[in-house]
Formats: C-alpha cells, structure tokens, sequence
C-alpha cells in the first residue's frame, strides 16, 4: 500500500504548482509518484468526440480503457471508494501517492496550503491537517514556506518511512 498524503486549501491557493514542485523533486529522489485530483467540475472530456474510445463510452461501455507504449488511460465511473482504497487499488505499485484535495478523506494526513490570509483556515474545519505550506506569518503548527520544497519533501519522506515502520510493527 504506497503513502497517502493531501494537499487541501482554497481555489487558487496554489495547490497544483506546489504538488507538481514536489512531485519533481520526490522523482528526483527516485521514488514513484503518482498524483490523483479531485474536481467539482461535471461534465469533462478529456477525448476528442470522434476517438475510438468515446465512441465506446457513448455506445454504453461502463468502462474504457487506452494501453498505448507510453500511457495507459482508464475512463470510468468514480468509484465509490475512499482515498486509501482508490490509492491501493489503482496505485499499489507506487511509493506514493499525492492527493489535491479530498479534504474530507478519512484516515489521510493533510497538508493546507494557505495563500489568502482572508480565507478561512482549514485546520479546525478538517480533519487530518498536519501542516501547512504558507508564507503567511502567525500560522500554528508544523509549517514550511511556500519555497521551502526540499524540507517539505524532507519531512514527508520521514512521514512516510515513519509510516511503513508502523506498519510493518
């Protein structure tokens, strides 16, 4: 079962450049990552009309999926399932696994990334939240600037090894 960990906050907070940023360096690190987002928005197509596999999705397919040398893309109903289920399920094989939103998810660890100091703070609202990415001044807790990338990553691999250790005792 790969590590599970959240990115929460507002819209435009700056959840997505954070994640890609410690996405990168976690790779670099030689870890595998994978990234699942979630989105209030209904209604998305990420194929052209006429492709092959929407074809199948409008002929009634509950399922489609595209293995191609580089990728491979499934479209389906959201499963009903929690984070860690999605996480195992899908990405067993990965170290990791980062989340963008799913401020609700049970049993996952949370990090708020905090851009508007008028925006409401997650961390009473939600709960998981166990640090938080700002460079807003008077934030409580664990807390790392928004540049402050490598000790992130830092303290979420010791996260993540304490984790494993846990599991495994």
């Amino acid at each position: 079962m790969p590590f599970v960990l959240s990115f929460i906050g507002w819209h435009n907070s700056g959840k997505t450049t954070l994640v890609s940023r410690v996405v990168g360096l976690l790779k670099a690190r030689g870890l595998r990552v994978a990234v699942i987002k979630s989105t209030k928005e209904r209604g998305l197509v990420p194929e052209p009309a006429q492709t092959d596999t929407a074809i199948h999705r409008r002929a009634g397919a509950d399922a489609v999926a595209l293995v191609a040398p580089d990728q491979f893309l499934l479209r389906t109903a959201p499963p009903a399932q929690d984070l860690p289920a999605l996480a195992g399920r899908y990405f067993a094989d990965m170290d990791i696994v980062l989340a963008e939103g799913f401020k609700q998810a049970a049993g996952v660890d949370k990090i708020e990334v905090r851009r508007d100091a008028g925006a409401p703070v997650l961390r009473g609202q939600v709960a998981g939240v166990v640090a938080t990415v700002t460079d807003l001044a008077g934030v409580d807790g664990v807390v790392f600037g928004r540049d402050d990338i490598a000790a992130l990553v830092d303290w979420i691999e010791a996260r993540r090894a304490a984790a494993a250790e846990a599991s495994h005792g």
